[in-house]
């Protein structure tokens, strides 16, 4: 009987590790704030004093924030969709062979989560992708049908409920910044030793993944893996050129429509209940805009060859996520540089480019010598056994 294998570079389709790529700066810049900066405990719209820091913010908070972990879990699902196809083709098990697969991912979230950086993604990835395995067998449309529907109508409800919420109690909703939570922050990470940033990471985690939160990740996030796993089985990705004109129209619909909802607090009123808005509503039609534009842009022959270094950062997806996180909590807490609450928004940004354009250097690097980044490299002899994964070279 065949056995499952990773996907070999002549089947890969370079969209998806370009889209990953992309992904990976924009969930970079924002991460930076929280590498730097006590982001959970403060106000963003009045946290900032630095001219250049006040006109940086909003175009981070409307183009960037909250649209990339969306497309990111969108191309998690097209991923999850080309490898249960394969193991249809192969004649094999594909619900073993994922269930494993998201468990490995599962244990390095929780290494990431509990002893690297607080705002770890993996956990909910690997967590909603065994979820998201139950729905597997339905077709590609009722997939994207069904993603959908749990998207829209549940942030339907919950923003007119929270728009209501602010005629009937405006102080309900207000934005503010926690001072006591901010302070326990900075101590912990600027000097703290390291079980107290132990003890602060555990308390940052839990206060976006307690149970009372777990329940809008999941609705934000699965509904995306369902759309991109959807997307896969309909090969979507595979299909652009044939209905560009569609794509065209349904990219700038979506775009203009997420840029309208992820503008509202800086148009109408900076408070919780628009703020929710434009991350749970907003964010994910961006998210499907940045998809279907990058998409399009890569049926140019010239932006596909400049875009080959955003497919080898896409290609280490893993590996480089996981970086940005040992290099952010290096340089800021206490443990390394000690710059936590000491660098302003704009530095922050600019190095996060920075360190960003090293890492598609050194994955250019590395991917001429090896086929897999070193994290993919032991997520696949974990998931699918060592002899079944090649490689370019040793390692």
């Amino acid at each position: 009987m065949n056995t499952m294998s990773p996907i070999e570079q002549t089947e890969r389709i370079v969209s998806l590790d370009v889209i990953r790529g992309f992904s990976l700066l924009g969930i970079f810049i924002i991460n930076m704030i929280s590498f730097h900066s006590p982001f959970l405990y403060l106000d963003p719209y009045t946290w900032w004093k630095t001219p250049e820091d006040v006109s940086l913010y909003p175009w981070i908070d409307v183009l960037v924030q909250a649209s990339f972990y969306p497309l990111f879990a969108m191309m998690f699902g097209y991923g999850l969709g080309i490898q249960q196809q394969r193991a249809s083709d192969k004649g094999t098990s594909f619900y073993r062979f994922g269930i494993r697969r998201l468990l490995v991912l599962l244990g390095i979230g929780c290494i990431h989560a509990f002893l690297i950086w607080s705002g770890d993604i993996l956990i909910n990835y690997a967590m909603f992708g065994l979820i998201l395995l139950a729905f597997m067998r339905l077709s590609g449309k009722g997939l994207m049908w069904l993603g959908g529907i749990l998207f829209l109508l549940p942030q339907t409800f919950f923003s007119i409920l929270l728009v209501l919420m602010t005629f009937a109690d405006p102080t309900g909703v207000t934005m503010y910044t926690d001072i006591a939570a901010l302070q326990n922050s900075v101590a912990a990470y600027a000097s703290g030793s390291f079980s107290s940033i132990m003890e602060q990471r555990f308390q940052d985690w839990y206060m976006v993944n307690s149970p009372g939160n777990l329940i809008f990740l999941l609705l934000s996030i699965l509904p995306m893996m369902m759309f991109g796993a959807g997307a896969s089985k309909c090969q979507l990705l595979e299909k652009v050129r044939s209905n560009k004109k569609i794509w065209m129209i349904l990219g700038g619909i979506m775009f203009l429509f997420g840029i309208i909802i992820k503008s509202l607090p800086l148009f109408i009123e900076q408070n919780f209940a628009y703020s929710y808005i434009q991350d749970f509503f907003g964010g994910p039609f961006l998210s499907v805009s940045y998809a279907i534009i990058l998409s399009l842009l890569l049926l140019n022959q010239k932006i596909m060859k400049w875009s080959k270094p955003l497919a080898s950062v896409g290609k280490m997806s893993l590996t480089n996520y996981l970086m940005q996180s040992i290099i952010g909590t290096l340089i800021f807490y206490s443990y390394g540089f000690g710059l936590y609450g000491e660098v302003t928004l704009t530095t922050g940004t600019m190095l996060a480019v920075g360190i960003y354009v090293i890492q598609v250097i050194l994955s250019e690097i590395w991917l001429s010598k090896f086929q897999y980044g070193p994290v993919e490299k032991l997520w696949r002899v974990l998931s699918y056994g060592r002899r079944n994964v090649g490689e370019k070279g040793k390692m």
